[in-house]
């Protein structure tokens, strides 16, 4: 182990440490509770540590170790979705389960900082949609993919309580930290916190609530290398919640956004989506301040955790820029503006 947690330890999952776990005992962690050996290499992550682990065979899968924070059922939750989702629609493409060598879907680790659950899960080959070139009808496709993920989630229930930070439904928590967004971007900050004010009786009349993945961003897809406008995985359950439906479209939108192309990529994305699923009236109606909602999110929740975690700038940081262009790319947009860049909302 390496790193010591810090005397003055948070309770939360978003900003609670922990001893990182050496390379060495994360496969010997695989090795005791899978049966399997191989090798361990690091990959970034901000809530837990997350390992791409190469079996003796040579197949990759993820290994996942909660940090000890992390509530046991938020987990089970989301091992239930991957479960629930392999059943009712497998071919929605999301990892599966390993189960440990006793038949668990999970394992509980002791360690010095207290249980950390880990879990092992198969890896989808794929490219990551950032890292791929941007088109219309890959948007059209990843919005597709979107609206086929949340049709297989739509019977699925039992998120444990509490809320989570990255929930458009709890925007209005943020206006106790936007103090931290700077000055030249906290007027527009707080003025979408005032326009989610106004549209809450709007939001809060939404009819279609289930669970939804509620993080679908060009990190979380993976398209096939040889033809990247096809959907070959969805990864990171991390962020599921019960709210609106529409609320999953808004925070995929998000990250459309910050490009000169936006108007035609977003346009293509929500073509995708209601091809799959028809987006309601009043869906419609609330699209555009659900997406600047999130967009400010990003914005206050970045700046706020860079300055309590500088060592992790980086990471936290990495979608701000992105963010900030987006919400001024669509600090006008309104539902007609929408159906502008959509014409087949009209039949909605």
């Amino acid at each position: 182990m390496t790193e010591p947690t810090p005397a003055t330890k948070k309770t939360d999952s978003m900003s609670a440490t922990w001893n990182a776990t050496s390379l060495a005992d994360a496969a010997a962690a695989v090795r005791r509770v899978y049966g399997a050996g191989g090798t361990v290499r690091r990959l970034s992550s901000e809530r837990d540590e997350t390992f791409l682990f190469t079996r003796s065979d040579g197949r990759d899968f993820i290994l996942k170790i909660a940090n000890p924070a992390e509530d046991a059922a938020a987990l089970e939750f989301q091992d239930g979705a991957l479960l629930h989702l392999e059943a009712a629609a497998p071919v929605v493409p999301v990892p599966r389960l390993l189960r440990t060598k006793s038949g668990e879907q999970s394992h509980t680790l002791s360690t010095a900082d207290g249980p950390r659950v880990m879990r092992l899960l198969t890896f989808l080959r794929g490219e990551l949609q950032y890292r791929t070139p941007a088109s219309e009808a890959q948007s059209r496709n990843v919005g597709r993919a979107l609206a086929e993920l949340g049709l297989g989630l739509e019977d699925y229930h039992g998120r444990p309580p509490g809320k989570l930070m990255w929930d458009i439904s709890h925007t209005l928590d943020l206006t106790a930290v936007v103090d931290h967004v700077a000055p030249e971007r906290r007027a527009q900050a707080e003025a979408v916190l005032a326009e989610f004010e106004r549209a809450l009786p709007a939001i809060t009349g939404l009819k279609r609530r289930q669970i939804i993945h509620n993080d679908f961003n060009p990190h979380n897809v993976l398209l096939d290398p040889s033809s990247p406008t096809m959907v070959v995985g969805i990864i990171d359950f991390g962020d599921m919640v019960h709210a609106p439906l529409i609320n999953d479209l808004a925070v995929a939108l998000s990250y459309h956004l910050g490009t000169e192309n936006w108007a035609a990529r977003t346009g293509s994305f929500v073509e995708g989506f209601h091809s799959v699923r028809a987006l309601e009236p009043g869906e419609i109606e609330v699209l555009p301040v659900l997406t600047r909602a999130r967009l400010a999110m990003s914005l206050i929740i970045a700046e706020w955790r860079s300055a309590r975690f500088p060592e992790n700038r980086d990471y936290i940081m990495r979608n701000h820029a992105t963010a900030w262009r987006g919400l001024q790319n669509i600090s006008d947009l309104t539902p007609a503006g929408l159906k502008k860049l959509v014409p087949n909302l009209y039949e909605a």
